[in-house]
């Protein structure tokens, strides 16, 4: 029996899971200064443009920075499940992009490190009283994939479509 999941939120990433295209986040970007932003905005905090256009988001980054929650947060604003437990939390940096604070899928802060290569990845958030998986983004350390699983930026240019040369 397969159960129903949704996202947390819509516009945060990609959805439905796809096995033909990786999951994203999905950010914006100011056609004015550049800027890119997560999540998406319609209005740019460095320029204050409205212009600004949809942009995917890598999907692996650098952990920057991590914390673990040791405690169940305060209920509101959390409605997650009642059975708390630990749970880490960082900034990832994406690359040429921005940093973006995520839960991170490992809690035990000896298995995590500055530096770390991280990739995006979902995880359960809560279950609804119909059964319904809530379903959020998090960055899970690459050793935490199997070897088939992590592409490196030379596989992904040796990939690519050849480009044809101009005359």
């Amino acid at each position: 029996m397969t159960t129903a999941q949704r996202p947390v939120a819509e516009g945060l990433f990609t959805w439905p899971p796809s096995a033909s295209e990786p999951l994203r986040l999905i950010g914006s970007e100011c056609t004015a200064c550049g800027l890119v932003s997560f999540p998406a905005a319609s209005d740019c905090v460095r320029c204050a443009s409205d212009e600004s256009r949809t942009r995917l988001l890598a999907d692996s980054g650098t952990l920057w920075t991590y914390t673990t929650q040791n405690f169940r947060p305060p209920s509101p604003p959390y409605d997650g499940p009642e059975t708390f437990e630990p749970y880490s939390v960082g900034y990832v940096e994406l690359p040429g992009e921005l940093l973006v604070e995520a839960r991170l899928t490992e809690p035990d802060p000896g298995k995590l490190r500055i530096g770390q290569d991280m990739r995006l990845t979902l995880v359960p958030y809560a279950v609804r009283d119909d059964g319904t998986e809530v379903m959020t983004f998090a960055f899970a350390p690459v050793e935490e994939f199997a070897p088939d699983e992590v592409s490196t930026p030379v596989e992904e240019f040796a990939q690519a479509d050849p480009v044809e040369e101009a005359s």
